[in-house]
């Protein structure tokens, strides 16, 4: 484990390192009767993805059903994670988990509590309950505030359509990256010019960095070079988030079809364009079966081709027999590939 540069309290705080690559924020599994965790279960993917070539995982996120869960079971889905990685050899694959509470105060305690269950980094919406006054100053108060006090560093999420619309523009995050506890930003908004203008003022890692020239270090907020990551937050624009000088993709497609996202990064991270942008398409194809689909058909296409998935819990609905036919059809190209590699 290294160093970060960001503190807490005054204290540097040791964190696993976050590589360039795929990331998938994880799903969270239940018992089909009773709703409980599944725990067992839960290890068993985390495992997996992390054997398919994803390099680190999200717990906890949109796609982990947070909101559907108490704070304790986030706590015990990111020990769970934790242990089934170490257990597997993964030792220093980092664990990043979504943390969100309404306020200040509950976020930071939450963060303070991630870190003893084994996160390495958290990743944060906006506050947006009370909509009206969260104006910018506002969002950029609260994210300083948990910077300040959080052991974890912080990755800040930019996903309107989780936060009553709240969309980050380039300015604020930027703004936000000079603080040293901030280390990167996760772009669900999809807005590829803003990726790309945060990643170049920040001067975020890339796979592609040693053939760009950095930016004028005036254009540096002070927290760049080897630390900040610039994530594209689905896998339907892979290249286009490197082709913008992105650090990775945290996608919940990954869930699903770990190896292809990974092959299409590895592809055009190599210079091989043209075979990339070919994968891409297939990739972006199912990758929009399951938006659709969202938490339910992302499980079902789980439970479809490696046997084990379920439910969400309530209540989202589980899907009848022809939606789940449709979402075994939709995936069936992208899977063949992923089958394949």
């Amino acid at each position: 484990m290294t160093v970060a540069n960001g503190t807490a309290n005054g204290s540097p705080a040791t964190r696993r390192p976050l590589p360039c690559g795929i990331y998938a924020p994880t799903m969270t599994f239940f018992d089909p009767e009773t709703e409980d965790l599944d725990i067992p279960t839960i290890k068993k993917h985390a495992e997996r993805l992390v054997r398919d070539g994803l390099v680190g995982l999200v717990t906890m996120g949109s796609n982990g059903e947070a909101i559907h869960c108490t704070r304790e079971e986030k706590l015990a889905v990111t020990q769970a994670t934790r242990e089934a990685l170490d257990a597997a050899g993964f030792t220093e694959t980092p664990i990043i988990i979504g943390a969100t509470e309404g306020s200040v105060r509950g976020t930071i305690e939450l963060c303070k509590l991630a870190k003893d269950s084994g996160a390495d980094y958290a990743l944060l919406l906006p506050p947006s309950y009370f909509r009206l006054q969260m104006d910018e100053q506002a969002i950029h108060d609260y994210f300083v505030a948990v910077a300040d006090a959080s052991p974890l560093p912080l990755i800040l999420y930019n996903y309107p359509g989780a936060v009553a619309g709240i969309d980050m523009d380039s300015d604020l995050l930027i703004r936000l990256a000079a603080h040293p506890n901030i280390v990167g930003t996760k772009f669900t908004c999809g807005n590829t010019g803003k990726l790309t203008r945060v990643a170049l003022a920040t001067n975020a890692k890339s796979p592609l960095s040693s053939t760009s020239p950095p930016p004028p270090s005036s254009s540096s907020p002070g927290n760049g070079g080897d630390d900040y990551m610039a994530f594209g937050g689905m896998c339907d624009f892979t290249v286009q988030t490197l082709a913008s000088g992105g650090s990775g993709i945290i996608a919940g497609g990954a869930n699903v079809m770990p190896k292809v996202c990974v092959r299409v990064w590895d592809l055009y991270a190599q210079g091989e364009i043209d075979e990339a942008a070919r994968l891409q398409k297939i990739l972006a194809r199912g990758d929009w079966v399951l938006t659709k689909a969202a938490i339910a058909g992302t499980k079902q296409a789980i439970q479809s081709y490696f046997g084990y998935g379920g439910y969400p819990r309530r209540p989202l609905t589980r899907l009848d027999k022809a939606r789940v036919a449709g979402i075994e059809e939709g995936v069936r190209e992208v899977m063949e590939l992923e089958k394949s590699l």
